[in-house]
């Protein structure tokens, strides 16, 4: 009897280490590759789950890491978004420690990359964290997220803003068909906006994921429902392909009792494809892992590098396995591994096939050696699509 032994694709390499660990839980709070080519990372989380105000710069050239100017307020599951003119927005999130219900923030701030700091810019209208952001027309639409209900509990919001770089401002828009937080945000080709999934909270420490999709029409700054996804998703991916013409989501955390008596205990490992023609989702080859809060980077040529993730945020390892997504025939092949297995991780695309990772949790729960604490790494690595395993 023979087994078949599938050779992965790519190779990963160590680029050096953030200046101090980091983790990003947000889907729009990652890290921006800014004009100069350098990579720009913000706030985030400590190993307690509190806010961090430390920002720092990758340069590619070099493959080092420094610190750049600090935000003037430390926040964790705010969004990041890069403007016309080459500056970065930073918006909303929580500051302060891991108390509950956290105190949201509806400060923005400006980093500046000529000069290394950060201003402050107009406030959001309401605060809000696990929102989602998008440049969309010159201007960034941030939808959703959650903020407080009451002194013992949170709910998830609605309601959407536009930014205004040119004013500084922000002016409330039409609010969303549904209410949700934690949600992909992806900008398609005819310049309207997809929201995917995401989830409500129903208790203190659960939320319910959702399948429902929306679309915004900028033009007119209206929402309306588009087709629903084929599994409701949390802490799941979604990446803009053929230019925006359709998108690919991936992963998402244990989808638990599906209603047949039975429980799931893993991550999801289905993918799906929405078609900015039809609105409509159809299912793709599942991945050779399920994964939730994980990272998902187009690599070019129709291509997506899926990469880290877990099952459990409470108690889990990071992964290490990756694979990549061919658009053109709808599969996945197994990409070269991490040397750290991590989630919760910051991911940019660099120039031609290159992917970098930085940060992230490693161990958490009871698979930490302190258990109550999350163990996260400072170190970075690159995979190179081309580079031989």
């Amino acid at each position: 009897m023979t087994s078949t032994i599938l050779a992965a694709t790519g190779k990963w390499r160590d680029t050096g280490a953030l200046p101090a660990a980091a983790a990003w839980y947000g889907q729009h709070d990652g890290a921006i590759v800014l004009g100069t080519g350098k990579v720009l990372v913000a706030g985030g989380a400590d190993g307690a789950s509190a806010a961090l105000g430390q920002a720092a710069l990758y340069d590619p050239e070099d493959g080092t890491w420094s610190a750049t100017g600090s935000l003037r307020t430390p926040r964790r599951l705010h969004t990041t978004t890069q403007l016309p003119d080459g500056k970065v927005l930073v918006a909303g999130g929580i500051s302060g420690s891991a108390q509950f219900p956290a105190p949201g923030l509806a400060a923005a701030e400006i980093y500046d990359p000529e000069s290394g700091e950060w201003t402050s810019t107009g406030a959001m209208k309401g605060a809000r964290w696990g929102h989602s952001a998008v440049l969309v027309d010159g201007k960034v639409l941030v939808a959703g997220g959650t903020t407080l209900r009451s002194g013992q509990s949170v709910r998830a919001l609605r309601t959407a803003e536009l930014y205004d770089p040119d004013e500084g401002t922000w002016t409330e828009t039409t609010d969303m068909t549904d209410a949700r937080s934690g949600h992909p945000a992806v900008v398609l080709a005819n310049g309207r906006v997809l929201i995917a999934g995401g989830t409500v909270p129903i208790a203190r420490d659960e939320d319910a994921a959702l399948s429902y999709c929306e679309l915004y029409n900028p033009a007119d700054e209206t929402w309306t429902p588009t087709g629903a996804l084929l599994a409701p998703r949390a802490w799941h991916q979604a990446t803009a392909l053929s230019g925006g013409a359709s998108v690919l989501v991936t992963g998402g955390r244990a989808p638990g009792g599906p209603g047949d008596g039975t429980f799931d205990p893993f991550s999801r490992a289905g993918a799906e494809l929405y078609v900015q023609d039809t609105g409509t989702w159809t299912p793709v080859q599942d991945l050779p892992g399920g994964r939730a809060l994980h990272r998902a980077v187009p690599l070019g040529s129709g291509k997506v590098l899926v990469v880290g993730g877990g099952d459990n945020a409470q108690n889990d390892v990071g992964f290490a396995s990756a694979a990549v997504y061919d658009a053109a025939t709808r599969s996945w092949s197994p990409a070269g591994g991490l040397a750290t297995g991590r989630w919760a991780f910051a991911a940019a695309p660099l120039s031609g096939t290159l992917v970098l990772v930085a940060g992230g949790v490693v161990r958490s729960g009871i698979a930490a050696a302190q258990p109550g604490t999350q163990e996260l790494t400072a170190s970075a690595e690159i995979f190179d699509l081309e580079g031989a395993p």
